[in-house]
């Protein structure tokens, strides 16, 4: 693979990453004003306004389909489903920081299934760059606690990594998929089929739907469009364009920047505290992502 390609691919994967640690902080407010399927529902529905358009104009008349997809792809769309869904119900139980501190723990999930079923890097090669991140990710975390009564971090976090099994087998699976569709068509696709999936849901997990529209604050809007346009539209494509590029272990450490962003756009919009220990965590979780890539690509 050619260097632009790589350079291109990484930019992919930092875009991501940022603009889902935003999303964090995004969803934790919609879910003052919707239900946690009501959030995944009308995102996914939105994000679709802007990707099946897009696919039409640049892939369809390219895209083929075959009857063997439709397994691969349904399965697929269960790996979104459980990313959205896992992470928001474990939004009610723990704060956005945390929630954010925990997905950075990914890339050691990624990078474990990705071994087991591709074999495309050897774990050898990325395991101290992911633990230098995940030291960091531990750092972060310990500087983060809530105090608030209400809140169950251990069902959160059990919810949220969860969420990442699920986010983890998606961009193995993905990979494979993507050999023979572009990323976008992978995306849209996938997306639809957990909607589907999700819509029979709203009938046991609603909140808007009761009190009305009218009941949603400009708050509550902003974040819903926020996690429509750039978490799921825009974040899911550039991370598939990513994964297609240097494949599922090496993209699994750029999760690491999530608790980054998300860190820091707590504190520009929730006004949490960024102290010297979370510092030093997110100078270890960035030491951590330049490690791996360093020795993927070596």
């Amino acid at each position: 693979m050619s260097g632009p390609r790589e350079s291109a691919a990484y930019a992919a994967l930092i875009t991501a990453a940022v603009v889902w640690g935003g999303s964090i902080v995004a969803q934790k407010v919609a879910l003052g004003a919707f239900s946690a399927v009501e959030v995944s529902v009308f995102r996914g529905i939105g994000a679709l306004g802007i990707l099946i358009p897009l696919w039409w104009w640049k892939d369809q008349a390219s895209t083929k389909w075959a009857f063997k997809d439709i397994g691969i792809l349904s399965a697929l769309g269960m790996g979104v489903l459980g990313n959205h869904l896992l992470i928001l119900y474990g939004l009610q139980f723990i704060d956005a920081g945390a929630a954010g501190v925990i997905i950075g723990a990914s890339p050691t999930i990624t990078a474990v299934l990705s071994s087991l079923f591709l074999k495309d890097v050897p774990f050898s090669r990325v395991w101290v760059g992911c633990a230098i991140s995940f030291v960091g990710v531990a750092i972060v975390s310990g500087g983060n606690a809530s105090g608030d009564p209400g809140d169950k971090p251990l069902l959160g976090g059990i919810l949220v990594v969860l969420a990442l099994v699920s986010w983890a087998l998606y961009t193995i699976g993905s990979r494979h998929v993507m050999e023979r569709m572009t990323p976008l068509t992978v995306n849209w696709t996938t997306l639809l089929i957990s909607i589907l999936i999700q819509i029979p849901l709203l009938w046991t997990d609603h909140k808007v739907l009761d009190v009305g529209l009218a009941s949603v604050s400009a708050s509550g809007w902003m974040a819903l469009v926020y996690v429509v346009v750039f978490a799921t539209a825009l974040g899911q494509q550039a991370w598939l364009y990513g994964v297609s590029g240097i494949g599922p272990s090496r993209a699994g450490v750029f999760i690491n920047l999530i608790p980054v962003s998300s860190l820091l756009l707590s504190l520009i919009i929730l006004g949490e505290s960024f102290d010297v220990v979370k510092i030093i965590g997110i100078i270890l979780v960035l030491s951590g992502v330049w490690l791996v890539t360093r020795s993927s690509t070596s």
